[in-house]
């Protein structure tokens, strides 16, 4: 499970007040993420959740309320998974009009789209939207570097050390699976097409020193 569902999942059932008044734990969310002319619940939040999530979980953010905002976060993604953002349209699919969730799942005929996220029913649940409505997943950018082991990681290693090497791979667009921590010929296969990117590198499949260097270079400097 990733660290944004599951701090998502902490918020499960936090739900607005009717009437004038507001939960105060969804302006907590709007204080924490800046958005300090947010004030009442009456006003749609599911952005401000992502928001929220994303900036707890050290991901990129939207930074607006609107929820086909983040169209433009993170990269564009055709297989999603379970943390990855999902934007819907409402209305029209020419209106500014939408809702965004995290990512959960899909119907057994793919029919449905189910995800975690605010705002649904007035509060913060698991709900299935129609995949027709859906206007693109998202995967969102981690604002922290890892600090990577000085040790070599090859195909057969497991740990937190290859999930970390997975994620940041991930970050970069390509597409080694589920962020499992193990090495497996699916994340070989990816290393070796990044190490193709730069000549220097020797294309072994192997997470050496010179791999982990370059890495890091492309990670701070994006």
């Amino acid at each position: 499970m990733s660290n944004a569902i599951k701090i998502a999942s902490s918020q499960l059932g936090v739900m607005e007040v009717a009437g004038p008044s507001t939960n105060p734990q969804i302006l907590q969310y709007a204080k924490d993420c800046g958005f300090l002319d947010y004030t009442s619940d009456e006003t749609a939040w599911c952005s401000l959740f992502v928001n929220w999530v994303a900036l707890k979980s050290d991901l990129s953010r939207s930074k607006s309320l609107s929820a086909r905002s983040w169209l433009n976060v993170g990269f564009p993604i055709a297989e999603p998974e379970p943390g990855d953002v999902v934007v819907f349209w409402r209305g029209s699919v020419n209106s500014w009009q939408g809702h965004v969730a995290f990512f959960i799942g899909f119907s057994k005929d793919g029919n449905r789209v189910y995800c975690l996220g605010g705002n649904q029913g007035n509060q913060v649940s698991i709900t299935a939207m129609p995949t027709s409505q859906v206007l693109g997943f998202r995967r969102l950018i981690e604002t922290q570097i890892h600090n990577f082991a000085d040790k070599n990681l090859k195909n057969g290693d497991t740990g937190i050390d290859v999930k970390h090497l997975q994620d940041s791979l991930k970050q970069l667009g390509y597409n080694c699976g589920t962020s499992d921590g193990i090495f497996g010929p699916k994340t070989e296969k990816v290393l070796k097409e990044f190490q193709s990117t730069n000549k220097d590198l020797e294309i072994n499949g192997i997470f050496d020193k010179e791999t982990r260097d370059f890495l890091t270079h492309i990670l701070k400097n994006r």
